[in-house]
């Protein structure tokens, strides 16, 4: 068998095998400083903040300007198809980059502007459809509608444009070193629960909108206006993250020519390598095909592991907060009881306190990935263990409903019985399960990657077009739910029970085969030479 450092030289890897030849300085590049790795994970805690906002907000805001319940989750489409095609295009084309601002930066900064763009489309959805004809009497609100899907588009692409390059950056910034590299991730997963919380405890408040007051009209109700005025947070928060990060760190502008790997931020000149051979070109698609086939039984059941697992996520991501409302407060998103949809707006700010809690419970997971892998004995057996541990919890929504629906109170208002919320165990007993799913949440978020970026951290095709890659495993699975979902939910009646023990099932499989079936990471054969030469400072 082939040593790690021969399959180097050679251009094999344990991932993905490309035709390029290998950029001169991926022998051993130097890693990056601790604090420039910090600063560009700490960019997810401006993207999550807006994904924390759409998970908890934008589905029973869809079903507000009239999306029916079971093809809602059809918007959610945008995502994983704008997923599929943009990440690995912008992996592809971050890889080779040759900007004088560095391969991944000029990506980085486009995706920000496109985000505060599509946010301001989402958040005055409502006016520019009443302002283009949508009448206020209706339910449904055709042209709101289609000013929402335009911006919740332009919302994907710009998040997809971000993440792939930041990961990508993060990985330039760690050279070699396999560790450096789950440092890395775990960062960013870290800062992804910063912003989470951050987005979830706004999506709870019911009275952000008063420090906007001019968010608040006609067609844009209290809960509508709350929504913008968490969007103004979301692209203040965001935009002073990445400027700050991308004032602060550096690229080498990369070339073909010189072989330059664009690795990050070192002031100190490269040892001279080797001259590398020029790269044959091949268009991206080709270089997609190449990658699939050249792929290596690890990274096939690493994007089987991923798949399953996102299988899982998904219907609990999407639909959390939609659960919290309509299952366990009984409460419903249209119709003309007010009772009713106060009980489920009610239902769906404790459903983003729960997100909340789930994102602290996943900030404080992150930091210990290390110590926990080490405490069961690797990497793939935790990500075993943590997703037994998602298929129960999933499995224990169908409980927590049943017992909300047995324990439904009313009260007499008026000569009206008005539902009152579930009773406080109940309540308790479903933040507890948002809560424990940080835990899972946190290896989800952190060890796919960094298991991906060390397949392929010796790979022609770099690690944009790599992580693009594994990105098919987490947008296939996506679209999968946002097809099915609905539909399948009415089959069996409506709700969301169907969708959460299909998840559980899946969980299970992903955890039987991440301990079956995936392999350990090779062993660190460069760490040593790379901390030989230099160590974050």
């Amino acid at each position: 068998m082939e040593s790690s450092e021969a399959q180097v030289k050679s251009g094999k890897i344990s991932g993905v095998q490309m035709q390029q030849p290998l950029p001169r300085a991926v022998s051993l590049p130097r890693p990056s400083p601790l604090r420039k790795t910090i600063l560009v994970a700490a960019i997810a805690a401006g993207i999550q903040f807006g994904w924390a906002l759409q998970l908890s907000l934008l589905t029973p805001y869809v079903q507000l300007l009239g999306i029916p319940h079971k093809w809602a989750s059809l918007i959610w489409l945008c995502g994983p198809v704008s997923g599929m095609v943009v990440q690995p295009i912008v992996g592809y084309y971050s890889d080779r980059c040759t900007s004088r601002f560095g391969r991944r930066r000029p990506f980085i900064a486009s995706g920000v502007t496109l985000v505060a763009t599509a946010v301001v489309l989402i958040g005055f959805a409502a006016d520019l459809g009443h302002l283009f004809g949508d009448s206020l009497d209706r339910e449904m609100k055709p042209r709101a509608i289609i000013v929402f899907v335009i911006g919740f588009w332009i919302l994907d692409v710009a998040n997809n444009m971000l993440q792939g390059p930041c990961r990508a950056l993060l990985a330039d910034l760690s050279g070699n070193n396999q560790k450096k590299v789950r440092a890395a991730n775990a960062f960013f997963s870290f800062f992804m629960a910063v912003g989470n919380v951050l987005g979830f405890a706004a999506g709870s408040y019911s009275k952000l909108h008063k420090i906007f007051p001019f968010t608040t009209t006609k067609a844009c109700d209290l809960y509508c206006a709350n929504l913008k005025s968490c969007f103004f947070f979301s692209i203040l928060l965001l935009i002073t993250l990445t400027t700050v990060a991308l004032t602060y760190v550096h690229e080498r502008p990369w070339s073909p020519e010189n072989g330059n790997s664009g690795n990050v931020g070192n002031e100190i000149e490269e040892e001279q390598e080797e001259e590398a051979g020029e790269p044959t070109p091949v268009p991206f698609f080709g270089e997609i095909v190449t990658a699939l086939k050249g792929l290596k039984r690890p990274m096939w059941v690493l994007l089987l592991v991923t798949c399953l697992n996102w299988i899982a996520w998904f219907p609990f991501l999407l639909f959390d907060t939609d659960w919290m409302g309509r299952e366990v407060y009984g409460g419903q998103s249209q119709g003309d009881n007010p009772g009713l949809k106060k009980a489920y707006n009610s239902g769906v700010r404790a459903g983003a306190l729960g997100l909340m809690l789930n994102s602290v419970v996943l900030g404080f997971t992150s930091l210990t990935v290390e110590v926990l892998a080490r405490g069961v004995g690797g990497v793939k057996r935790l990500w075993g263990i943590v997703n037994f541990l998602l298929a129960i919890c999933l499995a224990m929504t169908v409980l927590v409903t049943k017992l909300a629906e047995s324990h439904r109170r009313y009260a007499t208002v008026n000569g009206a019985d008005v539902l009152l919320p579930p009773p406080g165990g109940i309540k308790a007993g479903a933040l507890s399960l948002f809560a424990v799913l940080g835990i899972p949440l946190a290896i989800t978020y952190s060890i796919p990657f960094a298991l991906a970026s060390i397949f392929s951290s010796t790979s022609g095709a770099g690690q944009g077009l790599s992580l693009g890659v594994l990105n098919l495993a987490i947008v296939i699975p996506q679209m999968l739910v946002s097809v099915g979902a609905g539909p399948f939910d009415a089959i069996f009646g409506g709700g969301n029970m169907p969708a959460f023990v299909l998840g559980a099932i899946a969980a299970a499989a992903s955890g039987i085969f991440a301990l079956t079936m995936l392999p350990s990471p090779p062993p660190d054969v460069l760490v040593a030479k790379a901390a030989a030469a230099s160590g974050f400072h």
